[in-house]
C-alpha cells in the first residue's frame, strides 16, 4: 500500500488542510460534554438561567464553527482524494502503454480495466473517509476515554478496560476483511471479463443461438460476486452488535455505579452525564469503525492489485532512455539461433531460427496454424524478447537501439485488425497524425483502397463505428495496410492481412507495393501470393523445414510439395 498511497504526497497540503479543520471539529465535539455538565450543575441545579443562555449559546456558536469546519474538511479530502485518483489511474495506464507485452500477459484485460476503474475508485474513497471520518473516529475514542478519566476516573474505569478489547476484536475483523475482499475484487474480473466476451462477440453468441447459455454465464459469475460480497458484508456486520453490546454494557454500569457516588455526594450529576455523553460519543465512533474497517479492506485490496501493475518493470522506457536512435535503415533483417517461448510455458514456439532477408527482399511465410508465423512477427519490434539468439537489422542487434525509434521505420499489420474510433482519415494516418491529405490518398491507392473510400458519402470523413462494424472484412484489411504504408516504412510485416482480398486486388495490391522498394515479410496461406515473393520462409513446429524459391522447395522440400499439392491438386 505505500507506493499506493505516496501518490497522495503532491497534496499533502490539501490533506493537511483537511486534518487541520478535522481536528477542529473533533476539539468542539469533545469540549461539548463539559459544556454541558457546566450547564446542568451551575445552570439548571442552581436554577440559574443566565449560566444556562451563555453556556448554551456558546455551544450552538462552537456547532457552527464546526458545521463550517466539516464542510472546508470535505471539500479539502475530496480534492486530495480525487486528485491522489487521478495521478493513480494516469500513472497505471502509461505504466500498461510502456511496459512490454510479456510482462502484460499475466493480467487479463478485464482485470486491468477492473484495476483502471474499481480498484481506484476504491483508494480515492479511502483518502476522502480517512481524512473525513477514519482519522476522526479513533481520535474521538482516544480524546473521550482521556476526557472521561479527567472528569472521573473511577466512572471512566469501564471504559478504559473495554475500549482495548474492541481494538483488539476489530484488528481480527481487519485481517479476515482484506482477504475475503481480495476474492470480491478477484470475482468482480472475472464478471467483467464475461461482460467484455460477449459485447465484442455479440454477433456469434446471436449466429450460433448461445444466448441463453451466456445469459446463464453471467448468472453464475454475478451470482458468485453476491455470495462473495454476502459474505463479506456479514463479517463486517457482525461488528456493529458486539460493538453496541460491550459499549452499553459500560455505559450502565458508569449509570449504576455513578448513581451510588451522586448519593454518596463524591460525584456531581453534570460529571456522570458528561461521561455518559463521552461514553456515547466513543460507540458511535467505534460504530464508525465498522464501515472504516470495511473501507479499509477493500481499500488494501484493491491497492495490492494496483501495485502488482505499478511496480512492473518498465523495459521499454530503460531502452529508450539507454540506447541510441538508429540512422535510416536499409531494411536488412537477420535472424541468428533465435529461439522463444511466452511467460508460464515450457516449450519454445520458436526454436533455433536463422535466415537473412536482404533489403528490398519479399518474403513470404508459410506454415500450418500454430507453427509460429506470428510469433516470428512479433519479435522484430521486440513487442517480445527472444529467449536466446540474436535478431539484427542491418547488421546491429535490435537490443543496442532504441526501439521507439526503430519501430518508427517498421509498418506493421496485425492479424487480428484493429480501427480505431473516428474518421477513416483518422484511421490511416493514426501513426503519422500530421501527414498530408496527398500522403494519406497515395497509401490508400496503393492498398487499393482509396476509389471505395471516393464511394462513400463522405469520403475519407466517413466515420468508422465501433471495431469497423460498418466496413467489410477486406476494407478494414487495407485500411489497416495503407496505414502502416503512410509510414514509408523500411521493413513491412503483413500478417496475414491480405486474406480477405480477392485474387485481383491482391495482385494489384502487391504489384503497386514496388513503389515503396521497402523489405516485405507476408505471412499467408496461398501459395499463388508466396510465388510471388523473391523468397519462402516455411515453419513447421517452430523451426524452420526450408527456406529459399518456390523451385528451390519444390525440389528440396516434402512439406512444401505436400501444400503445393493440397491447394493445386497433384498435377498443378
Amino acid at each position: 500500500m505505500r507506493t499506493v498511497f505516496s501518490y497522495l504526497l503532491p497534496y499533502k497540503w490539501a490533506a493537511g488542510i483537511a486534518f487541520i479543520f478535522m481536528l477542529l471539529e473533533l476539539t468542539v465535539e469533545l469540549i461539548q460534554p463539559l459544556l454541558l455538565a457546566r450547564i446542568i450543575d451551575d445552570g439548571i441545579l442552581q436554577e440559574d438561567l443566565t449560566t444556562v443562555v451563555v453556556w448554551g449559546s456558546i455551544m450552538i456558536g462552537l456547532s457552527l464553527l464546526a458545521f463550517i469546519a466539516g464542510i472546508l474538511n470535505s471539500f479539502y479530502a475530496g480534492h486530495a482524494g480525487q486528485s491522489t485518483g487521478f495521478d493513480l489511474r494516469n500513472a497505471m495506464f502509461k505504466n500498461i502503454q510502456r511496459s512490454s507485452l510479456d510482462k502484460l500477459q499475466p493480467f487479463a484485460t478485464s482485470s486491468l480495466m477492473t484495476r483502471l476503474t474499481n480498484d481506484i475508485t476504491q483508494i480515492q474513497n479511502t483518502i476522502f473517509m480517512g481524512l473525513r471520518i477514519m482519522a476522526r473516529a479513533p481520535l474521538l475514542v482516544l480524546g473521550g476515554a482521556i476526557m472521561a478519566f479527567i472528569i472521573n476516573a473511577r466512572l471512566a474505569f469501564f471504559l478504559i478496560i473495554t475500549i482495548p478489547i474492541l481494538i483488539l476484536f476489530l484488528l481480527w475483523i481487519l485481517k479476515k476483511g482484506v482477504h475475503i475482499f481480495s476474492l470480491v475484487q478477484s470475482q468482480v474480473d472475472r464478471v467483467n471479463h464475461v461482460v467484455r466476451e460477449n459485447l465484442t462477440g455479440i454477433r456469434l453468441v446471436r449466429v450460433f443461438v448461445r444466448r441463453l447459455h451466456e445469459i446463464e454465464r453471467f448468472f453464475a459469475e454475478s451470482d458468485a460476486l453476491r455470495h462473495r460480497m454476502v459474505q463479506a458484508f456479514r463479517l463486517m456486520e457482525l461488528t456493529m452488535p458486539i460493538l453496541l453490546l460491550l459499549m452499553n454494557g459500560s455505559i450502565l454500569l458508569v449509570l449504576w455505579f455513578g448513581s451510588f457516588q451522586i448519593e454518596n455526594e463524591t460525584a456531581q450529576v453534570g460529571d456522570v452525564v458528561a461521561i455518559v455523553n463521552y461514553a456515547t460519543r466513543i460507540t458511535s465512533a467505534l460504530g464508525v469503525f465498522a464501515m472504516i474497517i470495511m473501507v479499509f479492506s477493500r481499500a488494501r485490496a484493491s491497492a495490492l492489485r494496483i501495485e502488482e501493475v505499478l511496480l512492473e518493470p518498465d523495459d521499454e522506457l530503460s531502452e529508450s532512455v539507454n540506447h541510441p536512435a538508429p540512422p535510416t535503415l536499409k531494411g536488412e533483417l537477420t535472424f541468428e539461433s533465435v529461439s522463444f517461448s511466452y511467460e508460464g510455458q515450457k516449450t519454445d514456439v520458436l526454436k533455433e531460427i536463422s535466415f537473412t532477408v536482404k533489403p528490398g527482399e519479399t518474403v513470404a511465410v508459410l506454415g500450418e496454424t500454430g507453427s509460429g508465423k506470428t510469433s516470428l512477427f512479433q519479435l522484430i519490434p521486440k513487442l517480445y524478447e527472444a529467449d536466446k539468439g540474436e535478431i539484427k537489422i542491418d547488421n546491429t542487434s535490435i537490443k543496442e537501439w532504441n526501439i521507439q525509434m526503430v519501430r518508427k521505420q517498421l509498418g506493421y499489420v496485425p492479424q487480428s485488425i484493429r480501427l480505431f474510433s473516428g474518421t477513416i482519415r483518422e484511421n490511416i494516418s493514426w501513426g503519422v497524425p500530421d501527414a498530408p491529405i496527398e500522403d494519406v490518398h497515395f497509401a490508400a491507392k496503393v492498398a487499393q483502397i482509396h476509389e471505395t473510400i471516393e464511394k462513400l458519402p463522405d469520403g475519407y470523413d466517413t466515420k468508422v463505428g465501433q471495431q469497423g462494424v460498418n466496413l467489410s472484412g477486406g476494407q478494414k484489411q487495407r485500411i489497416s495496410i495503407a496505414r502502416a504504408l503512410l509510414r514509408e516504412p523500411k521493413i513491412l510485416l503483413l500478417d496475414d492481412s491480405t486474406s480477405a482480398l480477392d485474387t485481383k486486388t491482391e495482385e494489384r495490391f502487391l504489384k503497386a507495393l514496388e513503389q515503396y522498394s521497402c523489405t516485405t515479410l507476408i505471412i499467408t496461406q496461398k501459395l499463388s501470393t508466396a510465388r510471388k515473393a523473391d523468397k519462402i520462409l516455411l515453419l513447421e513446429y517452430g523451426q524452420i523445414e526450408g527456406y529459399g524459391s518456390h523451385e528451390h522447395l519444390m525440389e528440396k522440400s516434402t512439406f512444401y510439395r505436400k501444400i503445393y499439392h493440397s491447394q493445386y491438386g497433384k498435377e498443378g
